[in-house]
């Protein structure tokens, strides 16, 4: 089954999408449209963000090296280093009802490896999407297909599951930055 297709701006509420929703996996996946040959690494990663627009701690980035907040609410599956395959090259595990009240959006990020050194960006990405999956049942409730063309970006805020009253949506933001991961985990208040 597939999920609400968003544009990027767009939103869903996955309570009312999905009424019996715990735990979700935000799944990503790309190929890759060009190639020098060398290796093409994706990664992606969350921040777990309070009220402020802030990580809670630098525990709250999770990413391949960080595989877990504290609290194991948000839980990244591990690295796909070649994006090869089909389906969701790397996935986030986000038990809603369990992170912290203090918890107001999850972002998911998508950042090349290395990006500078190798010479790669986004706008050699294609097919490149985030979807919410209910973990309980494994059913898609909401999908962002990336569409424009982000040939200078390195990273992308891919979208956020964020809390609003006593409801859990879902925002397709698609915003990309050229400064790589650094360059959003700074803005986030992640401290390198």
């Amino acid at each position: 089954m597939t999920g609400i297709s968003l544009n990027k701006g767009g939103n869903i509420s996955l309570t009312k999408a999905a009424p019996t929703l715990t735990s979700l996996v935000l799944g990503l996946g790309w190929d890759l449209r060009t190639t020098t040959g060398a290796d093409f690494d994706l990664d992606a990663s969350a921040l777990v963000l309070g009220a402020d627009g802030k990580v809670l701690s630098n525990a709250h980035f999770v990413f391949f090296n960080n595989k877990r907040t504290p609290d194991g609410s948000v839980e990244h599956s591990g690295d796909n280093l070649t994006g090869e395959g089909a389906g969701d090259d790397e996935s986030i595990t986000v038990n809603v009802s369990a992170l912290p009240p203090e918890v107001d959006k999850v972002a998911v990020i998508a950042s090349i490896y290395e990006a500078d050194s190798r010479g790669q960006s986004f706008g050699q990405v294609r097919n490149a999407y985030v979807r919410v999956v209910d973990a309980a049942n494994g059913s898609e409730v909401a999908r962002y297909d990336l569409t424009e063309d982000a040939a200078g970006e390195t990273a992308m805020l891919f979208g956020e599951v964020y809390r609003n009253n006593d409801e859990w949506k879902f925002r397709a933001v698609g915003q990309g930055y050229a400064s790589g991961l650094t360059g959003i985990a700074n803005d986030f208040g992640v401290q390198l």
